[in-house]
């Protein structure tokens, strides 16, 4: 009997135009035609050629039982790298110090109070109650981050926190680092030397040049806020570093067709990138849909439009970042995983960060309690009063998301060949079908990234050099010049 000529690995495959994508458990990828891809399979691929090197220096074949060996170790290694998020359980920890909101944006996912309900703000003993949770996480890594309605309204919360947990810290010892989600037009030099004191990063919204940012976001008085958000920025780093302050920007339909114009304001203003973040369809968001929302087709084009421009611009010589690119392709192209939730198996909801909302109660992730907030408490993972750090994270809501996210046995999910990179949106899934796997094909997740990671592969294929060179300068943070000149 015949020795087998190579063992071809576990792999996953899509149709990719005129040829054959094939992922392996460890994301490594390697582009086909359709005859070398039957040939592969039917272990007749000429070891002479150089797709069978590739091939088998990706581990996708093994030669013998010694090499199957080799290679199972390999992937096994590069596997834990993919999953390394889940030995800092839990590291992002979101306190929501107030509902209370100066403005009232047009698709506020939490339905922010008025600025008199003081009722939703976070007290003293619920602040110390919640930081003593915070340090019961074993995460050598501990990021706070405040959130509201707008946290600078109450204030005092704020610095409760950030002082408590820095008393806290030195006896454990962890690293910990502070970020406040702030809207801005409610900063003054008094808050921000505070902030610079304890070196608390800010990440404040952006939505766009005022035509756009003013159609979403306005102040509960009346008038848009870009003016104002202008002044305080300049206020900001005035007496933070730059690098210390970010902007994050919602699409809508007032902007998404004008994603160019969205990028011209964001480098006009001296930020270093952008994320492309799709709508959510929570609190105003949702009651407002017909006005704010979009197709993901929409969307999906519009994001490629403006990634081609982004690229335009890093090769004209101005250094900017579509971060959402960045983070897919760091999921792609290197061995590492990353710290953002939506993208990982199982969901890094609840595992990777969680929210305690002004009240103490304990949720997953934001989403979670943007549907709290719309009557459906089905998240609640607990209180800090009433349940034990033990009874929150071991219970029925976080127990049940993790077996119902992994996406390796989930069906459509478990076959495609995206998997390596992708991750699963449990709350989104439950909002449209009341099922926490959800409905894949259906899905506007599923959609956004499928549509995405095509987009993606369909320029690593290409291999345009420009191109290449400036997505590992996001990867590795260097200068486009720096990778230049490693790569010729």
């Amino acid at each position: 009997m015949n020795e087998r000529p190579y063992t071809v690995m576990p792999l996953r495959f899509r149709r990719f135009r005129d040829k054959v994508l094939i992922t392996s458990e460890s994301g490594d990828y390697q582009f086909l035609s359709p005859t070398d891809f039957h040939d592969f399979l039917d272990e007749k691929l000429d070891s002479e050629l150089p797709v069978f090197l590739d091939l088998k220096s990706k581990d996708f074949l093994a030669e013998g039982e010694q090499d199957i060996a080799r290679a199972i170790d390999m992937t096994a290694t590069r596997y834990r790298s993919k999953k390394n998020f889940l030995n800092l359980f839990t590291s992002l920890h979101m306190l929501v110090v107030t509902l209370r909101c100066n403005q009232k944006c047009e698709y506020c996912q939490v339905s922010c109070e008025g600025e008199d309900a003081f009722k939703t703000d976070m007290t003293p003993e619920t602040v110390r109650k919640i930081v003593d949770f915070v340090f019961m996480s074993p995460s050598p890594d501990i990021k706070i981050e405040f959130q509201g309605g707008e946290p600078l309204l109450n204030w005092g919360a704020v610095v409760a926190a950030v002082e408590y947990a820095e008393e806290k810290n030195a006896a454990a010892g962890k690293h910990l680092s502070f970020v406040l989600c702030t809207n801005l037009t409610a900063m003054d030099e008094d808050k921000l030397r505070f902030l610079n004191a304890h070196k608390v990063h800010v990440s404040t919204s952006l939505d766009g040049p005022s035509a756009i940012h003013d159609a979403n976001r306005v102040f509960r008085l009346g008038g848009g806020t870009h003016a104002t958000f202008l002044d305080r920025l300049a206020l900001t780093r005035k007496e933070l570093a730059s690098d210390e302050v970010a902007a994050l920007m919602t699409t809508t339909m007032a902007s998404v067709d004008s994603l160019r114009d969205v990028i011209d304001e964001y480098v006009r203003l001296g930020f270093s990138g952008v994320f492309f973040r799709a709508l959510n369809p929570y609190g105003f968001a949702h009651d407002n849909a017909a006005k704010l929302s979009y197709s993901m087709e929409t969307f999906v084009e519009n994001y490629k439009k403006g990634l081609d421009y982004i690229i335009e611009l890093n090769l004209r010589g101005t250094r900017f970042i579509e971060h959402y690119t960045a983070l897919i392709l760091t999921r792609i192209l290197t061995p590492f995983s990353t710290g953002f939730v939506d993208l990982q198996s199982p969901s890094g909801a609840g595992i990777s960060g969680v929210i305690y909302d002004y009240n103490g109660d304990v949720y997953p992730a934001d989403e979670a309690r943007m549907l709290s907030r719309m009557g459906d408490g089905s998240f609640v993972m607990g209180n800090v009063f009433s349940d034990s750090y033990k009874d929150i994270f071991k219970g029925k809501v976080l127990t049940d998301i993790v077996r119902k996210s992994c996406l390796e046995i989930m069906p459509v999910c478990a076959d495609c060949a995206y998997l390596p990179y992708c991750g699963a949106d449990p709350v989104r899934n439950y909002l449209e079908t009341k099922d926490i796997m959800g409905n894949r094909p259906a899905s506007p997740f599923c959609d956004k990234h499928m549509r995405i990671f095509d987009h993606l592969f369909d320029l690593l294929d290409k291999g345009d050099r420009d191109v290449m060179d400036v997505f590992w300068s996001w990867i590795t943070r260097r200068s486009l010049e720096e990778v230049r000149r490693e790569n010729h």
